[in-house]
């Protein structure tokens, strides 16, 4: 290019746009290696060098005619390779600060053609300067405002395939909890979750937000044996999780209480069985499920941490309601009142028949003496108008379900 006259120094901008215009192919060329050997995240990828190759050129093509044509820089739209970039860039898990880096480079390779190249270009070093500082204005808000539009579609793009990975895994929970034949290996990959091992279901869930549920299910997940656990969000105030379990399964969830400090004095915890595969899988959510029943029924405050194998009595027992509190009114009779002395004295019953009758055991466990065991036992007899010796069974079953249940089996209650 010949150096343009001093005179024509108001036009030497355009003039130099004009000329590089010309030459955009082999500039571009020279950008992707600029760029390629700062940023290695392009080397072995074809496809993403060739995107780069695309958006340099494009680009470069943009802000140089816009330069040539007195174009307004807020104008200036993203070109559809650039975009197609960002998108390729999200989809390969790369952060947006990397992708940002292409154009932080471009913007760098750029400036440095330009200061060293223009003294070639304009002799008046006075002219020189000036177009060197407005070139690189232009060029700065070019960037910066590409920089935005490109963001913005990486950004897209990735709500966009978590939304896709999203659906996909609920999609596959669905089928899975609905007994749908489900290609386990896919199942597998998408989900993250291996299904060769014991499933154990479980649900957290709070009364009030201000706790990171998923967050906190995880280290369910972890105590139960499982290094990655399944957690996938059930309302705002829910999740439910899965751990695959391949070596011991705890049989307790005592250590769980003061396993995690702090949140967890807010959270509700129901734990399914471990059962094996994909069978299980479901079966574990399910008995998960009826265990938060029976919490809830309850009523009891959170912290709360219950294994279905706890609770499974009275969960079969009270599917019907109804049919739960006219047992326990027909086994208990005057017994089944939610009053202090009916609730002390139904627990004393309880107590030594879970003894197998040892008034001592019994007294060891309520913390009271032996003698007023006694006496509670045989006032409970008295309200329910005939000796524990009769119908056993049905009498420790239907102690059994106001002891978890309380208030919502026993006379005038109503279910929560």
């Amino acid at each position: 290019m010949e150096a343009l006259e001093p005179a024509h120094g108001a036009e030497a901008g355009r003039g130099i746009a004009a000329y590089l215009l010309a030459n955009v192919s082999s500039l571009a060329d020279d950008m992707l290696r600029y760029i390629a050997e700062r940023i290695p995240e392009v080397g072995g990828d074809a496809e993403l060098r060739g995107l780069t190759l695309g958006s340099c050129s494009s680009n470069l093509e943009a802000v140089l005619s816009m330069v040539r044509h007195g174009i307004d820089v807020a104008a200036a739209e993203a070109p559809v390779t650039a975009l197609e970039h960002a998108r390729a860039m999200a989809s390969r898990g790369h952060s947006v600060d990397v992708m940002l880096r292409f154009y932080r480079l471009g913007h760098e390779y750029f400036t440095e053609k330009l200061s060293d190249s223009l003294t070639d270009w304009i002799e008046d070093p006075a002219v020189a300067l000036r177009t060197f500082i407005d070139l690189e204005r232009f060029g700065f808000r070019y960037i910066d405002r590409i920089s935005s539009l490109v963001a913005a579609e990486y950004v897209a793009e990735l709500d966009r395939r978590q939304n896709q990975a999203r659906a996909e895994r609920a999609d596959l929970v669905r089928a899975l909890l609905a007994g749908e034949r489900v290609e386990i290996a896919r199942a597998e990959r998408v989900l993250s979750h291996r299904f060769t091992g014991r499933q154990i279901g479980f649900v957290c869930w709070v009364d009030d937000r201000g706790v990171d549920l998923e967050g906190f299910a995880r280290q369910v997940g972890r105590f139960l044996g499982a290094g990655h656990s399944l957690v996938v969000a059930d309302g705002p105030l829910a999740v439910w999780g899965w751990a695959s379990i391949t070596g011991d399964v705890r049989t307790s969830l005592t250590g769980m209480a003061t396993e995690f400090p702090g949140e967890r004095e807010n959270v509700h915890i129901a734990v399914g069985s471990p059962h094996p595969g994909a069978a299980g899988f479901r079966t574990s959510h399910l008995e998960a499920l009826r265990t938060r029943r029976i919490i809830e029924l309850s009523g009891r405050a959170a912290p709360s941490i219950t294994k279905f194998s706890d609770v499974a009595l009275v969960d079969a027992i009270s599917r019907d309601l109804d049919a739960a509190r006219a047992f326990v009114a027909a086994q208990l009779g005057a017994l089944a009142r939610d009053d202090a002395k009916e609730r002390s004295e139904r627990a004393a019953l309880l107590a030594v028949l879970d003894a197998q009758g040892s008034l001592a055991t019994a007294a060891s466990t309520l913390g009271i003496h032996r003698n007023t065991v006694l006496q509670r036992v045989r006032r409970a007899e008295e309200r329910r108008g005939r000796p524990a010796t009769i119908n056993i069974a049905e009498l420790h079953a239907a102690l059994t379900v106001c002891n978890v249940l309380g208030a919502s089996v026993l006379h005038g209650s109503e279910p929560r």
